[in-house]
């Protein structure tokens, strides 16, 4: 996602940044090609002429112009541009009204509605919330059975909706039974169709009337483009939705949707699904966006990512270990999957500032099978191997390696890796520990 228009941007400014002072001349060219990949990215056609009118009123302005750094000068007027484009802040849930609270989830068929259910659900409950399943798409085969199997999975109550039954009528039912069940907000998983309909619309109506959401979310395909944007024009006009979530945003879409919503619809991007896991549903930030797209990071994201897999108390015992060199093959493998649980590694990358724009580290491959085969040779070590790792000779790696279905070259390499890294440690303990996250290494 945005990674052409993140190449376009940077290029653009890289030639920017070469003429040591710039011209009227100069910053008109560089805003051509800016427009270009804008429009590229499928963003709509009147955001970009508006876009680029606004930097270019800035950019032809003593601020610019008379600046010691003007190249510098217009990546920041770009960045702030853009997030004003977006919608300058995170705007969260609308949770007003007595419990329970109602959050209706429309869109079309395929739009990944109730997926979103589940991960909503997950991020509810993160934040102290009883979330509660409806299933109110009667029409879509197994779309019932779809939102109650993750329910269970999640631990997550279900309304037991049935195919025969009014989608009014469960959506009704719900809130009597969200009560007695002990629950605070209800997620409201409607039906969709191919595309927009007099009769779906009709019966989302009737849903509004008859429960009086404190939210309403379109979701909608990023990866549609420009449809998304045309689609959340249509759902808003009907129903005054409060806010867009846009899946998909891991694969190949060119960004536009994000990018053009607020400014079409006036309705802010409020979430973005990143990935199929449950966990995979982030809030959308204006700013960090932005910041992405021209590739100085997002260290905020990334903060938040470690606090929500870093157990405090943990943490405490690992400074502790760190501290008297005691940081064992189990901590490794603990610090492994608490980084895995984050994401990918290439996403977490990109986080970083100063690496998005690295062309040689965009094209980093990284493995996470590795991680995998990692975990499954410290796993087959005794506990008395993996607290003190020298006494792992020939035949005892011969049996981890079997022991975890991998190569000895493959035992020996984590040896290695997990001995440079505690050579790292005993450094830092000898100039003092530096404060990355608490609680997590890097590495």
């Amino acid at each position: 996602m945005f990674e052409n228009l993140n190449d376009k941007l940077s290029s653009v400014f890289k030639k920017l940044k070469g003429h040591g002072k710039l011209t009227e001349k100069n910053i008109e060219d560089g805003l051509k090609e800016v427009r270009m990949a804008l429009l590229e990215a499928d963003v709509h056609y009147r955001v970009v002429k508006k876009f680029i009118s606004g930097i270019k009123e800035r950019a032809l302005g003593t601020e610019v112009l008379s600046s010691l750094t003007p190249g510098q000068q217009i990546v920041k007027i770009v960045n702030e541009q853009l997030t004003e484009l977006m919608g300058s802040r995170h705007e969260s849930l609308r949770l007003s009204g007595n419990d329970p609270k109602a959050i209706m989830l429309v869109g079309l068929q395929g739009s990944g509605k109730t997926t979103t259910a589940g991960k909503l659900a997950v991020l509810l409950r993160e934040e102290g919330k009883k979330p509660f399943l409806v299933p109110a798409d009667v029409y879509r085969p197994a779309a019932i059975d779809q939102l109650t199997k993750l329910g269970e999975q999640l631990g997550v109550p279900v309304y037991p909706s049935s195919t025969d039954m009014s989608p009014v009528d469960i959506c009704k039912n719900a809130g009597r039974a969200a009560i007695e069940k002990g629950c605070d907000t209800l997620l409201l998983d409607t039906a969709g169709r191919l595309h927009v309909d007099e009769e779906l619309m009709t019966e989302l109506s009737r849903i509004k009337a008859a429960v009086q959401p404190s939210d309403i979310l379109l979701v909608a395909d990023a990866m549609t483009g420009q449809d998304a944007v045309n689609i959340a024009g249509s759902f808003n006009d009907r129903l005054d939705i409060g806010g867009v979530i846009l899946t998909k945003m891991d694969g190949d879409a060119r960004g536009g949707a994000a990018l053009s919503i607020r400014a079409v619809t006036g309705k802010p991007v409020k979430f973005v699904g990143t990935g199929e896991k449950l966990a995979d549903l982030e809030p959308f930030h204006p700013d960090r966006m932005a910041s992405r797209i021209l590739g100085m990071g997002d260290v905020l994201t990334l903060i938040e990512k470690a606090q929500s897999v870093v157990d405090e108390k943990k943490a405490k015992e690992l400074e502790k270990k760190l501290k008297k060199n005691e940081f064992t093959l189990d901590d490794f493998r603990d610090q492994m999957v608490q980084i895995r649980k984050m994401g990918s590694i290439k996403d977490l990358l990109k986080m970083i500032p100063g690496i998005g724009g690295n062309k040689q580290l965009k094209k980093l491959d990284v493995d996470e099978k590795e991680f995998v085969r990692i975990e499954a040779i410290i796993n087959s070590m005794t506990r008395g191997e993996r607290h003190k790792h020298t006494i792992i000779n020939g035949s005892r790696r011969k049996r981890i390696a079997k022991g975890s279905g991998t190569r000895v070259q493959d035992v020996n390499k984590l040896l290695k890796n997990y001995a440079q890294v505690m050579k790292i440690i005993k450094k830092m303990n000898k100039g003092g520990m530096p404060a990355f996250g608490r609680g997590m290494l890097p590495f």
